[in-house]
């Protein structure tokens, strides 16, 4: 009797074990590949125990300047583990008309651009990328769901893949409470 108790005892625990992993696969936002601005395919895994600071961003809005301090994130906190991902969205007053080539161009001239840019996607609507939808959508299991109102609008993610913070488009890279959520997540704070 005692044997079997603890069978059964060991049956549960793996349950709620694998009960726990499928709840936070469905939370994990990185299990996506996408295109990059040079047209090959990057499997975000690769970010996985990393900080990743996701940014929809446009080359022709009132807050490309944001670039600039996407870049002194990116230089001052990559060694500590965090990566910044733009993903450059036309869904907002046409703001990012460019080609590839040319998005790719601008940010390298204008703002030394060094962290990973991807191809052209859509952040809301029928054609929403499945990254996008999973960082908005309730049902996609959203910690801060709703559609994304603008260019530069900024979500954080923890080491383990577990969107942590959402911050609105005019939110500056230097605004402290955006520089708290990723020190917090590097262990920082």
């Amino acid at each position: 009797m005692k044997r079997m108790l603890a069978l059964s005892a060991a049956l549960l625990l793996s349950c709620c074990a694998i009960a726990r992993a499928e709840e936070s696969k469905d939370d994990y936002v990185l299990d996506y590949k996408m295109e990059a601005l040079d047209g090959k395919q990057v499997d975000l895994n690769q970010y996985k125990g990393k900080v990743v600071l996701i940014v929809n961003t446009a080359s022709e809005c009132g807050l490309t300047p944001h670039y600039e301090g996407l870049q002194a994130l990116h230089d001052k906190y990559a060694d500590k583990g965090l990566v910044v991902l733009g993903f450059p969205c036309n869904q907002f007053g046409s703001q990012e008309p460019g080609s590839a080539k040319e998005i790719r161009e601008f940010c390298t001239t204008n703002y030394g651009i060094k962290f990973p840019m991807f191809a052209k996607v859509e952040v809301n609507g029928d054609g929403q990328c499945k990254l996008y939808e999973q960082l908005t959508q309730k049902d996609a299991g959203a910690k801060f769901p709703g559609k994304i109102k603008w260019n530069f609008e900024k979500f954080v993610v923890g080491r383990d893949g577990q969107v942590v913070a959402r911050f609105e488009p005019r939110t500056k890279p230097s605004d402290e409470k955006l520089v708290g959520a990723i020190e917090e997540q590097l262990g920082d704070k």
